[in-house]
């Protein structure tokens, strides 16, 4: 079914569109797209019901959602003949199906670019505790369990000299390149594409075509690629085997990439050393087998939480939704592949 509205240049109300905010944004980022849109905010800030989206969908022009609500085509279906774009908010859209949007003429956008520091900075920081055992040190201390310095307690890994092998070599995994250099890391990657040489010569990385061998030699190994059908469960029982005893896993990408039953089994088994972890398959519900593992670093999805960058996905929202309210082309549009 067509959706012949996805252009607002002959809508009597193209100066203010009807936007659907699905979860709560900055307090600054709402106050101005009240000022500019016919709005509507989610205070109670709980991901909408699939019967609530339905609604939301057919009613607006303009749905603003994130990465806790799947957009896919059974609703995109049932969406009102205005709705003309989708405005997600955050950079990946694996949860919205945009082959069934293009197919209805809406358009999607997202927000390129804002989290890829925060994102890279919290991926090292994973990677630090998860190789110095620094979260088990800790909880040691508040449990009152420390009884003082000795030369062989609580060894980790030094940086220096270690293999980071990173999969996905886009804007996040080229910022977790820069700093593995800065630590004195060997960077090894593993891309759809390699990189020109130039760049490469810049990070001081090393293409590894083979997914397979680049578990192998990772002293550690973080990951940076979409959430698809080809890497859905891309760390899995056979390709942890593969991985020294003494890796780590650090994922801050999708939970959906990580096959958690094999992960709980090499970390109980102690097949790896360790994981660090910011996302998860079912969050916000977690296998409890996962956060006994007392060689696991969790955090709950902090990747892109500073004020700065939510601050910044808002503006480039409104940006987005003010272009296609004025007739253009939005800036960050996302096509199917």
């Amino acid at each position: 079914m067509s959706n012949t509205n996805a252009s607002t240049q002959d809508r009597p109300d193209r100066v203010r569109p009807r936007v659907v905010v699905t979860r709560r944004l900055p307090a600054g980022v709402e106050s101005r797209m009240s000022e500019l849109f016919d709005t509507v905010f989610n205070p109670s800030d709980t991901p909408m019901s699939r019967e609530a989206l339905r609604a939301a969908l057919a009613a607006c022009d303009v749905l603003v959602p994130t990465v806790t609500d799947t957009i896919d085509r059974d609703l995109l279906e049932s969406a009102g003949q205005r709705l003309g774009l989708i405005a997600n908010f955050g950079a990946g859209t694996e949860h919205i199906d945009l082959r069934a949007a293009r197919e209805r003429h809406i358009l999607v956008t997202n927000t390129p670019g804002v989290f890829t520091d925060d994102t890279a900075d919290l991926a090292f920081a994973l990677l630090i505790l998860a190789m110095r055992r620094f979260v088990p040190g800790a909880r040691a201390l508040l449990d009152g369990a420390w009884q003082g310095w000795a030369p062989t307690a609580m060894l980790g890994q030094s940086l220096a000299g270690k293999t980071l092998a990173i999969v996905g070599m886009g804007r996040i995994g080229q910022a977790v390149a820069h700093r593995a250099r800065a630590f004195g890391m060997r960077v090894h990657y593993h891309n759809r594409h390699r990189l020109p040489q130039a760049l490469e010569n810049i990070l001081s990385a090393h293409y590894e075509p083979d997914l397979e061998r680049l578990f192998a030699t990772a002293d550690a190994l973080t990951l940076h690629c979409p959430l698809a059908a080809s890497t859905r469960h891309l760390v899995n029982a056979e390709r942890l085997a593969l991985m020294k005893p003494s890796a780590c896993i650090i994922n801050t990408g999708r939970g959906d990439l990580v096959d958690e039953e094999a992960l709980v089994a090499a970390l109980e088994t102690g097949r790896i050393a360790g994981a660090g972890l910011d996302v998860f398959a079912h969050e916000p519900n977690i296998d409890p087998r996962l956060l006994a593992a007392p060689n696991l670093v969790a955090l709950p999805h902090l990747g892109s939480a500073t004020f700065e960058g939510r601050e910044t996905a808002g503006e480039k929202i409104i940006a987005n939704i003010r272009f296609w309210a004025d007739g253009h082309r939005p800036p960050d549009q996302v096509l199917p592949e």
